[in-house]
């Protein structure tokens, strides 16, 4: 990786962000048995680490905190990692439902979300995104709180629709992973998770029920950054 002074003089490097995201770890985020648990558990399952780093969890936590949030959607489990920050920022009688595309990671997610004791705060459904959010529509399980979207990018803009649909006004949306290295500028890059980040943007930027922005972000997840949209108040 191309390296760049920064003003202090100190080489910028991917190294560097993981250390800084390491020394900001250590301080502000207590030795937590049950999350180390939860990341050693996914290794061993061989799910892939593409799960937030923990800082980025704290942040989520804080912002379920911060909107005080009784309900919230999650679309991507994974291992569960995200699912429990989440949880855990909820206030007492809150309710998580978790989509996961994979059976196994969704039986890896739910052991992990037992061994941390909210097995009866979090519904873990497993399926196809697309095919269970008009399920949650018909249930009246709406509007949640907050949604974070961290699945399939190429699918996003589906995604965030159905997102505003299951929102109220004053409800956050958070969209993972859309700077993608950066290449998320380059309109002629055919990846579809980069053409489904682009569409997502230029859908936000003409959605006039919502507000967001993007926040670039580096660390031990590289280069990378969130989308955080703000569902407007009805006029």
């Amino acid at each position: 990786m191309s390296t760049e002074p920064s003003q202090s003089g100190i080489a910028v490097t991917k190294d560097l962000w993981t250390e800084v995201d390491q020394y900001f770890s250590e301080i502000l985020l207590p030795a937590d048995p049950i999350l180390d648990s939860v990341i050693e558990a996914c290794g061993k399952a061989g799910l892939p680490p593409i799960a937030v780093s923990p800082n980025q969890g704290k942040l989520l936590q804080l912002l379920v905190q911060l909107m005080d949030a009784r309900s919230i959607l999650e679309l991507g489990t994974l291992g569960g990692y995200s699912t429990i920050w989440l949880a855990r920022g909820m206030r007492p009688g809150g309710r998580l439902i978790t989509l996961e595309i994979d059976p196994k990671h969704a039986d890896v997610a739910r052991g992990n979300i037992a061994r941390a004791g909210l097995q009866s705060v979090v519904n873990v459904r497993v399926g196809n995104a697309l095919e269970i959010l008009p399920q949650l529509a018909v249930q009246r399980l709406g509007p949640f709180d907050l949604t974070f979207i961290d699945a399939d990018k190429q699918n996003i803009p589906a995604y965030f629709d159905w997102a505003m649909k299951l929102s109220r006004p004053g409800s956050l949306i958070i969209v993972d992973n859309v700077v993608r290295d950066g290449a998320v500028i380059d309109p002629t890059n055919a990846d579809p998770n980069i053409q489904g980040v682009r569409r997502f943007i230029d859908q936000l930027g003409a959605e006039r029920h919502a507000s967001g922005t993007v926040i670039q972000t580096v660390g031990t997840k590289g280069y990378d950054g969130f989308a955080i949209v703000l569902v407007k108040p009805e006029a």
